[in-house]
Order: C-alpha cells, then structure tokens, then sequence
C-alpha cells in the first residue's frame, strides 16, 4: 500500500473511532431509534439517486439490509442509549469479527485454522475481562449484551453479504440500497417503543439544537459516505488483508477521543480486557508474512 493509500486508511479509522462520540451527542436529546431512522434517511435517499442497485436478487439485499444496516445500528444506538460509553461501544462492537469467523464456519463451511481459534478464545477472553470490569463498577452489563447483540448483527451481515455473491457493481451500491431496509421500521419502533410524543420532541430537537444536526451532518457525511467511500476505494486496489487490519486501530481512537473529549477514562480491567481483545482479533485474522509471499485473507468489514 502507498504512503497516500495508508494515510487515507488512517484518516478513515479516525473518522469511524470519533463517529462513536458523535453518536453519543446526538443521543442526549434524540431517541436511539428515531436517530438512526433520521441516519439513513439522510444516507440513503440522495444516494440511491446516485448509485445503481446492485445486480442481485432483491431479497438477498433484504437480508443483508436487515443485518448489517437495520440490527447493527439500532442495537447499536440503543446500547448507547441505555448508558454504554462511546469509547467502550468502539471496542465491543470489533467482536463482530470474531462473529463473522464463527458465522462463517456455520454457514459457509469456512472453517477457522488452528490459529484463528485460538485468535476467537483470546478475544472472548478480553471481552469478558471488559464486562467483569463493567459489572464490578456497578454499571450493568445491559449495555454491554445490546452492544455485543449489534455486533453479532454485523457478524451475520457479513457473511450474509459474502453468501450473496458480487453485486454486480460497487460494494457502495450494497451498503446504499441495502441501507432502504432501515427508515420505516426504524422509525416504526421508535413509536412503539418510545410513544408519538418522544418522536415529535426529538424531531423538534433537530430545530431546537445544534447537536443533533451536527451529530447527523457528522454521521452521514463524514461517518457514512466519505468513510465508505475512501474505503471501498482502497478494498478496490488492495487485498482485504491489507486492509482490514486498519478496524484493528478504530477502538483505539473511540477511546482515546471519548478519554480526551468527555474524560471517559477506562478502568485497568476495561484496558487490560481491550487490549487482549484487540491482540485476539488480531491473531484471528492476520497472518504472518513468508519470506517468499504474502497470502491474501479475505476479512469481511462493515460499519
């Protein structure tokens, strides 16, 4: 990868670590569900006009729309919701790749090698250090379940998308269409869940406050569009492993940023946990170059 293409990949990880603390801005004033329905209203509506949809069967962009779009971020939003730190949510949500392995191995017959089990068991292990931390400091591992809930979403989305077979066009126009699945039912559990008059009062937030637009602006734009546009870009001309190590580095930034903009400081078990996890999936889905050739491996990615 060229020093231009590696800078980029960086630049795309910053822009995903900070996006957790973005979210939890706009969080504080608009309902978990009701936010994300506004997200991919924004994302999706200008996009499709722009974007052809991809050349597979309808239902299978159901399928991957309601994984990766619909269960990932309103689990997501709602974990956040109910009190998960942002710096923390950029953590657990990396055991979706440890999902997307096990996924994988089910449904795909891709089973791990020797060293991708053991990458699965260190990760597990960090992860559950992080929630004996959460539970020990009192805080619940309700948000943590609902976390790692979105993150299995992510992991099946995965393998849904690979079982898919190519789009028939850029990787974009999966994750454009696909995100359709989202606005409606979305919004339709937030007025079930929160009731008519949470809904108006959150919409009425997006004239009210700054921080909810800038959270938006910040979400679509930045988080959704640049981000996956850089991205796929770079998937395009590199194999994905050269590539997909880079979400290795994403929990780093969420927490740094939510450390340094909201004094979010982790405990020594919620470091010591991240830090294994972290060298965990690194473990399952690196592999050590040979002197003679590097061998590609496919590591399915989303955000």
């Amino acid at each position: 990868m060229t020093r231009r293409h590696t800078l980029l990949a960086l630049l795309v990880v910053l822009i995903w670590g900070v996006n957790f603390l973005a979210i939890d801005a706009g969080l504080a004033r608009v309902p978990p569900l009701l936010f994300v329905a506004v997200r991919f209203l924004l994302v999706c509506i200008p996009a499709v006009l722009l974007v052809k949809p991809p050349r597979i069967r309808w239902w299978k962009v159901l399928l991957v729309g309601a994984f990766l779009s619909l269960g990932q971020f309103t689990l997501l939003y709602l974990a956040m919701g109910l009190g998960l730190p942002p710096g923390l949510a950029s953590l657990v949500l990396q055991a979706q790749v440890v999902f997307t392995v096990l996924a994988s191995a089910l449904v795909l017959r891709e089973r791990p090698s020797a060293r991708g089990w053991v990458g699965i068991a260190v990760g597990v292990a960090g992860l559950a250090t992080v929630a004996v931390s959460r539970s020990g400091a009192g805080l619940g591992v309700l948000p943590l379940v609902v976390a790692l809930g979105a993150a299995l979403c992510w992991g099946i989305g995965n393998t849904v998308s690979r079982w898919s077979g190519p789009a028939g066009g850029s990787a974009l126009s999966l994750v454009v269409w696909s995100g359709l699945v989202v606005p409606v039912p979305a919004a339709a559990l937030s007025l079930a869940v929160d009731g008519p008059d949470a809904v108006v009062a959150g919409l009425a937030q997006f004239v009210a406050s700054p921080a909810p637009i800038l959270s938006t602006l910040y979400t679509v734009v930045l988080g959704s569009l640049v981000g996956y546009t850089i991205w796929n870009g770079l998937l395009s001309r590199y194999p994905s492993a050269s590539v997909a190590p880079f979400t290795l580095l994403v929990p780093v930034v969420g927490i740094a940023a939510a450390w340094l903009v909201k004094g979010e400081a982790p405990t020594v078990l919620e470091l010591v946990g991240g830090v294994v996890m972290v060298a965990g999936l690194a473990i399952a889905t690196l592999r050590m170059r040979r002197p003679a050739a590097s061998v590609p491996v496919a590591v399915p990615i989303s955000d």
